[in-house]
This record gives structure tokens, C-alpha cells and sequence, in this order.
């Protein structure tokens, strides 16, 4: 077997490049209204329709808009087969929170990837016709990694028994990725995003950050702009005057709140309108702990010192490189120590750290190899 020399230098030459480009972070998106289909009594006595509008049905169980003290209200339309009636009326109910299993810092009941099971919430009814006012309670269920999911409503609308409503629900969630330019006073970039459990439905557009002066690393102001949908439909957007806020137990995420409105009418009540959008951006190229979406650009800026392990087998040679992702790695190889020649064998952007990569043997009885990150 070949002799093979071995000399393996963590830091042998580092380029520096001028300045930060595009970037990429991740973006979710989801709204606070609720998505119901038409609710049936078992009996078929009755059927219930939700809406955000008083004039038609939407099926939308929006963030409270009566300013009930509940979570979520709507116009109810409840049709009783009995007596052959219609009637309208109103409900205010709350959603269960859900927790946060999972640690990120947003309730597990509006993220699709955390399921729900038997969480129970309170509400109430008012002015439905001959039932009057009374009192609901709702007990939750949708399985995770599904956006749709099952509440059973129970309304006292008779005084000797409660009437049943299996109401189906829809959460209405996007994810994507959000391309970027930093800057010193603003973010501007571009957003696609994939609604979860369709993927026919998308959102695309333009996007910019204003960063807050008094404190420019950690709050920034989304500026208004327009995105189009898969129906090629104008989506209006504004800000909600809430701050976009990196979280500090987890520094790497930024989240506020958005609103879609009507551009002929950009006052009224907008349907599925009010948003949160949650970025996490895990670029971190000057290493401070502030990631480069909120940070100073900084020129200049370095890759950390690169090291190579290297492991010999019969057939190969696995080198394992440690270094900065995203960032050009050259593996060179030279036949003596006395010798400039450095020969780059192998070029590759880590994606991982460690990632490991293989080479053949080498050819010269004496070979040594150092790591190049660019």
C-alpha cells in the first residue's frame, strides 16, 4: 500500500468577499380567522352557517369584531327544519390557545404541524330569533399535520336538552421563503409563499421592513405593499401599527401582525384579513448572534477558520470539513512541502457543518492537503 504523508492545517488561506447579497430566511403565515363549513345537527333538525358578514355567508369565524370579551365572533344563520324558519342572530365563542409543545413561541392551535384534542372553549349566542340568548361551549379536535379539523358546538337553544353542531374547520396557514437584501436603515426583498394542504394556492410579492432607529437590530415597521395570489388577484397589505419583533427566546425569529384590505374601500372590514407573519432567518455571517436580516451589512466579512479531518480507507479518502454554511470550500492537495503548486481537488458549499465529501487515493507516495474557505 502507498505510503501517504499527511500535514492537515485548520487555517491555511481565507478570502474575504465584499460585501452581503441576497439572502434567503423561511416565512409563515397564518390567519386568526377560522375557515367553517356548514354545521349539522346528527338530527337533522337544524343547520348553521357562520359569517363575518351580515349580508351572505363566508364561513368565517373572525377575531372577535363584536369586542364580546371571546376570542372569535360571527353572524349565525341557523335554519330549523322543524318549524321551516331562518333565523339570524350572532355568537361570540373563544378558541383554546392550544399551548406551545413545540416550543416556538406561537399557540399550537393555529399551527398545522401541532394537532388538538379535546380542548374545550366557552361562548355565547345572542338575538336568534325565538331562542333568544344562551350559552355555547365547543370542544376541539383536528390531528397534527392536518389544516382541517372537527368542533363540536353545543348550544342550549332548548332549555331540557343542549342541540349538538359537528361544525367542520379549516386553518388557513402559508409557508415559504423570503429572499432579501439587507441594509442599514431597511429590508427589502421578495416573498413566496404555499398555502399548507394546497398547494394550488399561493401568495407572492414584494416585501419591506423599515427598522425602527431607537433600537434597529431587534424591531423593524412592514411597510404596505401588494401581492398576487394564484387567481392573479391584487392582495393589498398594511402593517397593523404593530412593531415586527425579533423574539428573545428565539433570536433567530421576527413576527407581527399584517392586514389585507380592499383598495376601494380600505377602511371597511376585509374578509380572512388580519395575518401573523413569522420570518426565521438563521444567516448569521459577522457570527455576533444577530441574524444578517435586522443586522448592519458589514463588508469584509470572513468565513471562520475552516479544519479538515481526513480518514484513510482501502479504496478512498473521507475528508470531513468544519467550517461556515453557505460559504465555498476548496480542498487542495500538493505532492511536497517544498512545492507552491497547490492543486484545488474538489470545490464545495457546506450545507452542513461538519459535511463530509470523498477523494481518491492519491497518486504520489507523499501528499498533503489543506482546506481553502472562501
Amino acid at each position: 500500500m502507498r505510503l501517504i504523508g499527511w500535514l492537515i492545517a485548520g487555517v491555511i488561506s481565507i478570502s474575504s468577499f465584499a460585501s452581503l447579497g441576497t439572502e434567503s430566511a423561511t416565512a409563515t403565515m397564518f390567519c386568526y380567522s377560522l375557515r367553517c363549513q356548514r354545521a349539522l345537527d346528527p338530527d337533522g333538525n337544524y343547520y348553521l352557517d357562520l359569517s363575518s358578514s351580515s349580508g351572505g355567508v363566508n364561513g368565517e369565524l373572525a377575531l372577535d369584531f363584536f369586542q364580546s370579551g371571546y376570542t372569535h365572533s360571527a353572524y349565525l344563520r341557523l335554519v330549523d327544519e322543524l318549524f321551516g324558519e331562518t333565523l339570524s342572530g350572532a355568537m361570540a365563542l373563544d378558541v383554546p390557545n392550544g399551548g406551545d409543545a413545540n416550543g416556538d413561541g406561537f399557540f399550537d392551535f393555529f399551527q398545522v404541524s401541532q394537532g388538538v384534542a379535546n380542548a374545550s372553549s366557552s361562548g355565547a349566542f345572542q338575538n336568534l330569533g325565538a331562542y333568544g340568548n344562551g350559552s355555547i361551549t365547543a370542544t376541539w379536535n383536528r390531528n397534527a399535520g392536518s389544516k382541517d379539523g372537527i368542533c363540536v358546538l353545543s348550544m342550549k337553544l332548548l332549555p331540557f336538552q343542549p342541540v349538538r353542531f359537528s361544525l367542520p374547520f379549516e386553518l388557513i396557514e402559508y409557508k415559504g421563503q423570503l429572499n432579501y437584501t439587507p441594509g442599514s436603515t431597511n429590508v427589502s426583498g421578495s416573498l413566496t409563499l404555499v398555502q399548507t394542504g394546497n398547494s394550488d394556492i399561493f401568495l407572492n410579492g414584494p416585501i419591506e421592513f423599515v427598522k425602527v432607529p431607537e433600537d434597529r437590530t431587534n424591531e423593524l415597521m412592514l411597510q404596505p405593499a401588494i401581492w398576487t395570489n394564484e387567481s392573479q388577484q391584487a392582495m393589498s397589505y398594511t402593517n397593523t401599527a404593530d412593531v415586527f419583533s425579533r423574539d428573545a427566546g428565539w433570536p433567530t425569529n421576527y413576527y407581527g401582525n399584517l392586514a389585507f384590505y380592499d383598495l376601494n374601500d380600505p377602511s371597511g372590514f376585509y374578509p380572512y384579513g388580519l395575518w401573523l407573519l413569522s420570518i426565521d432567518d438563521t444567516n448569521d455571517s459577522n457570527h455576533n448572534g444577530i441574524p444578517d436580516f435586522s443586522d448592519d451589512p458589514v463588508s469584509g466579512v470572513l468565513p471562520r477558520a475552516p479544519e479538515l479531518e481526513i480518514v484513510q480507507s482501502t479504496t478512498n479518502l473521507l475528508m470531513t470539513l468544519h467550517g461556515d454554511m453557505g460559504h465555498l470550500h476548496e480542498i487542495q492537495e500538493l505532492s511536497g512541502l517544498g512545492l507552491t503548486n497547490w492543486q484545488t481537488k474538489i470545490s464545495v458549499t457546506l450545507t452542513n457543518d461538519p459535511q463530509s465529501v470523498s477523494l481518491p487515493l492519491p497518486a504520489a507516495m507523499s501528499t498533503f492537503w489543506r482546506v481553502r474557505a472562501r
